[in-house]
């Protein structure tokens, strides 16, 4: 592996990388934390020649500068080019996973309505049309977010592990709880999408996320489903500005 590119997206739940060797997408690798230890053997063993950093979350600042220092670095926000436009009143405000959902639309289905949805600690809704702007979309509490605000929110209600094996009508509390959750997020992006549908006719269904699992299968729609949907759009981000600036 030569030339290597690695994309790190730090989330609210979980901090990860995705591997580029070239163009040809290799892995993707799970970290626990963003120390600057942890930053320094991830360099040391793939020894990238660029990286790139999309995070939502407040992350070490040493981390950019190790980053700096070891490789040709990019940090996903207002200073980057991106392949696509995004006409809403503050750019700067949207949230770098978006911009990467985004970008992995138009570098994927280039010339085409794109809906991608994307299911983590939030669900967010991001609608790139055919001309490649990004228009926005919306967002929801996640799944681990409604179980455990009703945990936390409430006297006796208990925090309950996701598990397709229920009832539609639940028999007990934790059977009430699961169905609230697993039915009306799956009821809720069924229709979302069907909303969609009304405005806009043809457009792709593309869902991504660490609850893609729970979901795909309760999709009316034909989708298209990929869980490193968010790092290669983040390597499309990279490429894009690497031959635009050389």
């Amino acid at each position: 592996m030569a030339d290597i590119t690695l994309c790190f997206d730090f989330g609210n739940t979980r901090k990860k990388f995705g591997v580029f060797d070239g163009d040809e997408y290799v892995d993707r690798i799970h970290i626990p934390d963003d120390n600057p230890e942890t930053i320094r053997r991830v360099l040391d063993e793939y020894k990238p020649a660029r990286t790139l950093l999309s995070s939502v979350i407040h992350h070490n600042p040493e981390a950019e500068k190790i980053f700096r220092e070891n490789s040709d670095f990019l940090l996903v926000g207002p200073g980057l080019k991106y392949p696509f436009t995004v006409p809403i009143s503050k750019p700067e405000t949207m949230g770098a996973d978006r911009l990467a959902i985004a970008a992995f639309a138009v570098t994927h289905f280039p010339g085409q309505n794109n809906l991608v949805i994307a299911l983590g600690s939030c669900i967010t809704y991001n609608f790139i049309n055919k001309y490649s702007v990004f228009l926005g979309g919306s967002i929801s509490p996640g799944m681990e977010m409604r179980f455990k605000s009703m945990h936390d929110w409430t006297a006796l209600l208990p925090l309950v592990k996701p598990n397709w094996e229920f009832p539609l009508i639940g028999y007990d509390t934790r059977t009430n709880l699961l169905s609230g959750v697993m039915l009306g997020m799956a009821g809720e992006i069924n229709g979302i999408i069907e909303a969609y549908s009304e405005k806009f006719g043809n457009f792709n269904v593309l869902l991504t996320g660490g609850d893609l699992a729970n979901f795909a299968r309760h999709i009316k729609y034909k989708i298209f489903a990929d869980p490193a949907l968010i790092l290669k759009g983040l390597y499309a981000i990279s490429k894009f500005n690497h031959e635009t600036t050389y």
